[in-house]
């Protein structure tokens, strides 16, 4: 064999490893907690508390499927995030989203990380919402600034 056909033979190798190295970066990357796109809600009000990560609900996934309605009306949602009170009883027992997510219509509940994709001790609240950002908060110190020190979405 001849110096230039090892060399090149060492530079396949190592090109081999590094797109196989790359590969499984991207892959075990895909697998890590998701993270929320824009007006996705993330609910966190008994995940951390129960050892889950919080669940990341995909807000427009389900409105290009369905009229507000649906869930706001027919379901009883509330147009709050975390205002609902949602816990794994609730949906188990049909309400929220166990009215879907019963296995006939959706998936059911059996795989956990479907929902609780989220990345821990993220707070509740709607990701990028537009009233977030058009809302200023209250300076410190200030007499009123009580929900200002609240985490967007944050009920009492």
């Amino acid at each position: 064999m001849t110096m230039s056909k090892h060399r090149v033979m060492q530079f396949s190798a190592k090109f081999l490893a590094s797109v196989l190295l790359l590969t499984a970066i991207a892959v075990f990357s895909y697998y890590e907690a998701a993270k929320a796109e824009y007006g996705d809600v993330v609910m966190n009000e008994f995940s951390d508390e129960a050892g889950m990560r919080p669940v990341v609900f995909p807000h427009w996934f389900h409105r290009i499927r369905f009229r507000c309605k649906v869930c706001h009306g027919d379901l009883g949602f509330r147009f709050e995030a975390g205002g609902n009170g949602i816990n794994m009883l609730k949906i188990i027992d049909g309400e929220y989203c166990g009215a879907c997510h019963d296995g006939d219509v959706a998936w059911s509940i059996e795989n956990c990380d479907l929902c609780h994709s989220g990345v821990p001790n993220t707070p509740t609240h709607v990701h990028h919402s537009t009233v977030q950002k058009l809302v200023a908060p209250l300076p410190s110190g200030t007499a009123d600034n009580s929900a200002a020190d609240d985490e967007p979405g944050e009920t009492e």
